[in-house]
């Protein structure tokens, strides 16, 4: 608290009366470099090397950097030069932004810290105090993937909903608007982007029913400006836009009582030069097609590109990369802005690696397809047409009327963990796995507003078309030539839920799920430095100039979709930032040690019944978040005290743990149905 009140106290001083040499790290200091961020800075991005202004690094979102002090050359003598424990226990995610030294990012819960990364100290949080309660929406961690930077000011969109404007100088309060229907299942986790002087935001939900849109509110007041649809609603309301009217016809049913889905909830990209945004778009809700729209369809805009005029919203192009979507495959995956010579012309490209498993080469001003090719083993379709674009399906990639082992998997061949390009190699990055999953066509589907509705379960009574090939589960790091279509080299990943990328001139950097963090040979792939940072990395890296000097730093915090399942270290230590210099000196800092644990040893009373009832409940409740064969940041209740066991009705149904995460399902469940649940577990613990 004294440390707060000094600091606010200095803030008023200096803002009051600020000069030119006012001290690095100071509020004045603060707000001069950040007040000089706007639209004509972060267009030339590339003329501040120095600085990582924006979620990509850049509007082309390439995530490289010129900066060459550590090179393939200087890298062994790359070391710890401080690190900060941010006082979490939840998944890390985002990406740090950093000007002149000053570092912004936001954790769990939506938080957002300032850092001088002169000394590592914390300047500033501010917590929007998100609903814990609200993690019963989210599908995948209370995870925030970062914040946007423009004329003075910090934006953070919360998982509850709301876009925040903050001083950068002091962590202030500027605005505040709600972007979502809060009475529906809507989240944000994506970071938001300033483009044209509005500040960009999509949301999540699908799985839980709801339609995708993306809004630009005027940065400096938080006015909407536009809004666009990504999927159709009820006809019979009208159309937003003449986009949603030409959508609606790739419609069957009635879709619109499902939500449709379509959520853009991670991935943008801005071209100045063509006026364009570029909008990534999710998954059908729900996945499943047949369920979803009855009769087929395209279901327009589900995981596409769209290109967006960036001071209207209107509509100009679109490619789908996943016509009739129905194994959750999102296109939110990150776009990367290029000019690569293709057949002798040098083309503006967009490209991509959705979760489908191809590799896409689009022409960012036209959205005509260029190339794309698999990256990772797909079953789903055979190629994709190079006339049509559209992808050649297999005669069993969809699974009406049998159970399908499909590759890739609902995590994808590529998830939200950043790729990056290097103009230097002309290689794509990509932090990739190879993974598969059993779809089936449910017998009979009710769709539940208040739980995950995906429409594709194993259905006993039909058949299953296995796949040999399609039973691998491995992480790996691919060097993808973007011309010819072709991977270069890989490198085994520590598992399948690595982290972000970030490429300089020769080098690679990435994290991973055992708490290594590497750096790769960008040519070759070669391990050419490591060090342990003792917990699980799923946030990309970032590097930046402090007073002439290069520095390397990655927010570490274990979490995620997989990580509320699954640890890969023998602990999961606080979210810190590691940042690392040529010659650094820092010690590492201590860490927790592993709790001892014992497994439940109850009696169990219930009936057989009673017992399939319990773990009936808990594969569609609970299990979205507690796994009982692994146990990561959320506990595995196999080894819950038998006193905490014996709360759960007060802690399920009358909340008494919100304020630790855990939300309330108040009388979504019966105290017998409580009673079975922990049966079920008590009989899981005994196996």
């Amino acid at each position: 608290m004294i440390k707060q009140i000094l600091y606010w106290g200095i803030s008023f001083l200096f803002l009051c009366g600020c000069t030119k040499d006012e001290p690095k790290g100071s509020p004045a200091h603060i707000e001069n470099i950040t007040s000089e961020v706007d639209d004509d800075k972060l267009t030339k991005a590339q003329d501040s090397p120095g600085d990582w202004m924006s979620y990509g690094l850049n509007y082309q979102e390439d995530r490289f950097s010129h900066l060459n002090q550590i090179n393939r050359e200087t890298i062994g003598q790359l070391s710890l030069a401080w690190s900060t424990d941010l006082g979490t226990t939840r998944g890390i995610e985002a990406t740090p932004l950093v000007v002149d030294g000053i570092m912004f990012l936001s954790g769990p819960w939506s938080v957002v810290y300032a850092l001088d990364t002169r000394t590592g100290n914390i300047l500033w949080t501010y917590d929007p105090k998100v609903p814990k309660q609200t993690s019963i929406k989210s599908c995948c961690d209370v995870v925030n993937r970062g914040v946007a930077l423009y004329k003075g000011n910090i934006f953070v969109a919360t998982l509850d909903g709301r876009l925040i404007s903050i001083k950068a100088s002091t962590g202030q309060f500027n605005w505040s608007v709600a972007t979502i229907d809060t009475s529906k299942n809507y989240t944000i986790t994506g970071a938001p982007r300033v483009y044209d002087g509005k500040v960009i935001i999509g949301n999540s939900g699908a799985e839980i029913g709801v339609r995708g849109y993306v809004t630009a509110y005027d940065a400096e007041n938080g006015k909407e400006v536009w809004r666009f649809w990504t999927v159709p609603g009820d006809p019979k309301n009208g159309f937003e836009s003449k986009a949603m009217e030409m959508a609606a016809n790739t419609w069957k049913g009635e879709w619109w009582n499902m939500g449709g889905g379509g959520t853009a909830w991670d991935s943008f990209a801005y071209d100045p030069e063509l006026g364009l945004v570029y909008i990534g778009t999710g998954n059908g809700s729900p996945w499943n097609r047949e369920i979803r729209s009855p009769g087929g369809g395209d279901n327009l805009f589900l995981s596409s590109i769209v290109a967006v005029d960036v001071k209207t919203g209107e509509y100009k192009w679109h490619y789908q990369t996943t016509p009739g979507e129905s194994w959750d495959y999102t296109a939110v995956q990150q776009m990367i802005l290029a000019d690569l010579p293709i057949d002798g012309k040098d083309r503006k490209v967009i490209m991509q690696a959705p979760k489908n498993g191809f590799f896409y080469v689009i022409d960012r001003t036209t959205g005509e397809f260029i190339s794309g090719n698999p990256y990772t083993y797909v079953n789903w379709a055979t190629h994709i047409d190079k006339k049509t674009g559209r992808p050649v399906e297999t005669p069993f990639s969809r699974y009406e009327d049998f159970n399908k082992l499909v590759a890739p998997s609902p995590l994808g061949g590529h998830n939200w963990q950043a790729m990056a390009y290097n103009p230097t190699t002309k290689l794509v990055y990509i932090p990739s796995r190879e993974m598969s999953y059993l779809h089936g066509n449910p017998t009979e589907f009710i769709q539940d507003p208040k739980r995950w509705n995906t429409g594709s379960k194993f259905n006993p009574n039909k058949p299953i078309k296995d796949d040999p090939k399609a039973h691998k589960a491995e992480g790996r790091l691919i060097a993808w030539d973007p011309i010819a279509g072709k991977e270069v080299w890989r490198t085994p990943g520590a598992s399948i839920w690595d982290a972000g990328v970030l490429t300089t001139n020769d080098l690679v950097f990435q994290g991973n799920a055992h708490g290594i963090f590497n750096a790769y040979d960008a040519k070759t792939g070669k391990i050419l430095w490591h060090t342990d940072l003792k917990s699980g990395i799923i946030a990309p890296p970032v590097t930046y100039l402090v007073d002439g000097v290069q520095y390397v730093s990655v927010a570490v915090g274990w979490g995620g979709v997989v990580g509320l399942w699954y640890k890969f270290t023998e602990t999961i230590q606080p979210g810190r930032i590691f940042t690392f210099k040529l010659g650094g000196n820092a010690k590492m800092p201590a860490l927790i040690p592993a709790e001892t644990k014992t497994k439940l040893n109850v009696a169990v009373t219930a009936t057989p019944a009673q017992i399939a009832n319990g773990a009936a409940l808990f594969s569609n409740f609970c299990g979205v978040c507690h796994q009982l064969k692994g146990g990561g940041v959320v506990p595995n209740l196999l080894y819950s005290k038998p006193e905490i066991m014996a709360m759960m009705d007060d802690i399920v149904r009358k909340g008494v743990f919100v304020n630790k995460g855990m939300p309330s399902f108040g009388n979504r469940f019966s105290p017998q149905e409580i009673k079975d649940i922990q049966q079920y577990i008590y009989a899981e613990a005994k196996k």
